[in-house]
């Protein structure tokens, strides 16, 4: 039977919760094992992130206290969503499926299982929904929830409420693989992957412990890199609002004629200077968005790797690459 189940946590600076997700995780693994619905081979693997604190200290203490555990170091901060491509791509040829989830202990765990029962039903990709959020604080909830509408309004489809808690098939991972962007942003890509999906909704905890890694100030970064990387609306957009601007010009000129003709005199200082700084700033503003793609395509042409692996601790003891 085709289970073998592959975890991908990405880790920076998370020492102090760390050694809790590996407790859960291993029961979680442990049970599932004995139901029978997942391999005695599945594993767990933790990607360092360049990490400044003990992570990857407790990531080779786990390695060597279990088989279960394995463990990748990059080498240096690569960003959350290069350090979640090296952990996919590193473990597709071993797994039948793949989890991929934060180390924070946000993510209920408990969703493996219906995750697991939809890829043994057929499902390709089912995504970890969150089905409310009663824990957050006001404002985190109007600005996340305003982030995947933006993002949708901008052409970056993305699954509402969905983060990166999700798993993949071989197959589907085989397809993301053919995805070569230097500029990833994988909640919009996996989206255009395709095949059979589904969604598994959870309830949302609290950080364990450690602070988030996703700011506002970080939020609202990620949000442009996953526009400008999947969509060209803000550039339609731009071409838009210069047609409506000139639009007004025409009317704007016309209502400066017939006032010049019926021996008005017309208030310009006023007029003017509006004039002057609204187009201004919409000339700079779209000079920025254009200048956002530019400098994506600079970066795509380098060809420059997503991810370099420092040290890979494979989960057999006579394997290690130490």
């Amino acid at each position: 039977m085709n289970n073998t189940l592959y975890m991908v946590i990405p880790c920076y600076n998370e020492q102090e919760v760390l050694s809790e997700t590996a407790e859960r995780l291993k029961a979680k693994f442990d049970s599932l094992i004995a139901q029978g619905k997942i391999s005695p081979k599945s594993k767990i693997i933790f990607v360092n992130d360049g990490s400044k604190d003990q992570t990857w200290q407790i990531i080779r203490k786990l390695n060597h206290s279990s088989p279960l555990f394995g463990g990748m170091n990059l080498s240096r901060n690569q960003g959350h969503q290069n350090a979640l491509l090296a952990g996919l791509m590193t473990v597709k040829e071993k797994a039948d499926m793949v989890i991929s989830m934060d180390a924070d202990l946000q993510d209920d765990v408990d969703a493996i299982d219906g995750m697991v029962d939809k890829f043994l039903s057929g499902i390709d990709i089912v995504y970890g929904v969150r089905n409310n959020r009663k824990k957050d604080s006001f404002f985190k909830k109007m600005t996340a929830e305003a982030f995947y509408r933006l993002m949708n309004v901008m052409g970056a489809n993305t699954v509402f409420n969905h983060a990166d808690y999700r798993l993949m098939s071989k197959r589907a991972l085989d397809g993301l693989s053919e995805f070569n962007e230097v500029n990833l942003f994988l909640r919009g890509i996996i989206p255009l992957v395709g095949y059979s999906s589904d969604t598994v909704f959870y309830e949302r905890g609290t950080r364990f412990a450690g602070e988030s890694k996703y700011p506002f100030r970080k939020m609202l970064s990620f949000a442009v890199e996953g526009i400008t990387s999947l969509s060209t609306r803000p550039i339609r957009m731009i071409t838009m609002l210069g047609f409506f601007i000139f639009l007004i010009s025409i009317v704007m000129l016309i209502y400066s004629v017939v006032r010049y003709f019926m021996g008005a005199t017309i208030p310009g200082w006023t007029t003017l200077m509006v004039s002057l700084w609204a187009i201004g700033g919409l000339i700079l503003f779209s000079l920025g968005i254009v200048g956002e793609y530019i400098g994506k395509i600079y970066m795509e042409t380098k060809r420059r790797p997503r991810f370099i692996i420092e040290e890979y601790l494979k989960e057999d003891e006579n394997e290690r690459n130490e």
